[in-house]
Formats: structure tokens, C-alpha cells, sequence
């Protein structure tokens, strides 16, 4: 069953990467590489993927390019977190693609956020206390749980969009949707160690994560979202890691690794990339070695030196 999800990426990958859209294509533009893999999970060689960001960049900033522009002018379908995630870019993006289809509120635009529950809401908006998303955190695609739903939701858009394939996107969605079921019932049975585990990470991105594997993100290298930590907070933080009990740090793969392999340093303890996102690392090739991949590296780090990587 993965080997065919598998086959069905490979070939849509290849195609795309030597320019040549199948016939009569529906044309996605994925605004971060977990839904440009999600998407071509589910269409396969019935839809032609480009996708706008990579899993080594900040997904919060981003120029808006002309060759960005010119994709999502011919989309027929734009899938992006939503949850103001591409506030900073993609609304710029739509102003100058000028195209109806995608529209939000349109059947052509699909926010992945809209299909599951949002964590940590904010209780009061101020941009003082940093890069604070009003809807709740945006990160969601580090919970398998939410991507099952997502991939569900998306099929059924992309049915909509293109009745002619909606057989087949109804096919493979079955067959992500029961490769996701056993990856999460597989995932948790790996993780049973880190189960109450505390961590500190650089940013607050992995709320999602930390309430799947039933850990604790217990402080952020970061002082507020999206501020870059100075040497007083630093100090400070590396006096508060030993009375949360923490166990490792984690930092994403788009992320400067510096600040994260110093407090590991000065802490002793483990400092544990985790790919974020499809792409992350050589590992993570697609939706389902992703997790199988963040799950390892985490389990690697509680074994790990202080600096580990």
C-alpha cells in the first residue's frame, strides 16, 4: 500500500520536475511543502504541483517573487495553511496573480487550518509580545491526526474541482488516509518513551507535536515568537532549564542552529533538528517518512550527547 502511495508520488514528482504537466491537469500551488506533497499524494499524475516555499525557509517570510505570481495565476487550486501563516506574503501574491479561481472563499482556495481545531489562541492580541497569529498556532502539520483530516477535506475539494478524476482522488485518498491510520497507531507505539518528556524548542512551533506524542514544550528559545533571543534572555533561560526538567532541544530545519547548539551546550543536553516539514531532511521524502523521521530523531535524542544534531 505505501509502495503504491510511493510510485504515485515518485511519477508525479518526475513529471513536474522535467516541466511536463500530464493532460488536462489541475494545476495546485501549495504555499509550504507539507500540503505541495499532500496534494501530490492524492492526485498524483492528475495534477501538476508547484509548490512555493521550501522546508529551509521560514515560512512566515517570504518574498513575493514574479515567478510566484506567475503560478498562482494559472492555479486552478491553492492550498496554504491559512491562520495568517502567509499573511506577510501571500495576499500580495493574490493582489498581483489577479486570479478569480483562487480566490479565498472560493472553492479554489483551501486554508488547512479551516479543517481542524486550532491551539493556543491568543486571549489578547498585541504585536508586542511578538509574531502572534490570532486564530491559534498555524503549525499543524506536525500531527499526523490533523494531516489524516486535512488529506480527507482536500480529496473532497479536489472532487469538486475536477469531477472527471474524482474516482481517483477518492482512490488514493483511501489509501493515504489508511497508510496515515497505521503510521499514527505505529508512531505512538515508537514514542511510548518520550511519552511526558519536556522539551525546550527555538520557536513555538510544535504545540501540534508535543500534544500527539503526549510531551511538554516547556520553554522557547525564543523570548516571544519571531524575536530573536538576546544575551540577557539567554542567561536567564539557561538559569530557568534545569527546574523544568527538560531533556532535549529542538529546533526546525529552516532554522539557524546557532542559538539552539549553544543553549544545548551551556545546558547539556541534546540539540535535536526535526525536519518541520516535507523536504526537512534526506529522510523525509513524503507525508508518511516525515513522521517516521521526526519520531526517530526525537527517540535518538534521548540518548544523545549534549550538542548532538
Amino acid at each position: 500500500m505505501r509502495q503504491t502511495l510511493f510510485q504515485a508520488v515518485a511519477l508525479a514528482a518526475l513529471l513536474c520536475w522535467l516541466g511536463i504537466a500530464p493532460a488536462n491537469a489541475l494545476n495546485v500551488f501549495a504555499c509550504e511543502p507539507e500540503w505541495g506533497a499532500l496534494a501530490t499524494a492524492l492526485g498524483g499524475d492528475d495534477v501538476s504541483v508547484f509548490t512555493a516555499t521550501t522546508a529551509l525557509q521560514d515560512p512566515h517570510q517570504i518574498q513575493a517573487r514574479p515567478a510566484l505570481i506567475s503560478r498562482l495565476r494559472n492555479a486552478d487550486l491553492a492550498v496554504c495553511t491559512g491562520a495568517e501563516l502567509e499573511i506577510g506574503w501571500l495576499p500580495v501574491l493574490m493582489r498581483q496573480a489577479s486570479n478569480g479561481k483562487v480566490q479565498p472563499s472560493t472553492p479554489g482556495y483551501f486554508a488547512a487550518s479551516d479543517q481542524v481545531q486550532l491551539l493556543e489562541k491568543p486571549t489578547v492580541l498585541d504585536r508586542a509580545e511578538g509574531d502572534v497569529h490570532p486564530g491559534g498556532n498555524p503549525h499543524i502539520q506536525t500531527d499526523p491526526r490533523n494531516m489524516k483530516v486535512i488529506a480527507a477535506s482536500l480529496a473532497t475539494r479536489m472532487e469538486q474541482l475536477d469531477p472527471a478524476h474524482a474516482q481517483a482522488y477518492a482512490a488514493r485518498a483511501k489509501v493515504l488516509d489508511t497508510a496515515l491510520a497505521q503510521g499514527i497507531a505505529r508512531w505512538l507505539a515508537m514514542a511510548a518513551p518520550l511519552k511526558d518528556k519536556n522539551v525546550v524548542s527555538y520557536h513555538k512551533g510544535w504545540i501540534y507535536l508535543m500534544d500527539f506524542l503526549g510531551m511538554h514544550e516547556v520553554a522557547n528559545i525564543e523570548p516571544k515568537p519571531g524575536v530573536p533571543p538576546g544575551s540577557a534572555y539567554i542567561a536567564e533561560l539557561l538559569e530557568r532549564i534545569p527546574r523544568v526538567n527538560a531533556v532535549m532541544i529542538i529546533y526546525a530545519a529552516y532554522e539557524d542552529p546557532k542559538p539552539s547548539l549553544f543553549v544545548a551546550e551551556k545546558s547539556h543536553l541534546p540539540a535535536v533538528m526535526l525536519p518541520f516539514t516535507v523536504g526537512g531532511d534526506d529522510n523525509a521524502k513524503d507525508i508518511i517518512s516525515f513522521y517516521d523521521d521526526t519520531v526517530k530523531r526525537l527517540l535518538a535524542g534521548l540518548g544523545a550527547p549534549s550538542g548532538h544534531s
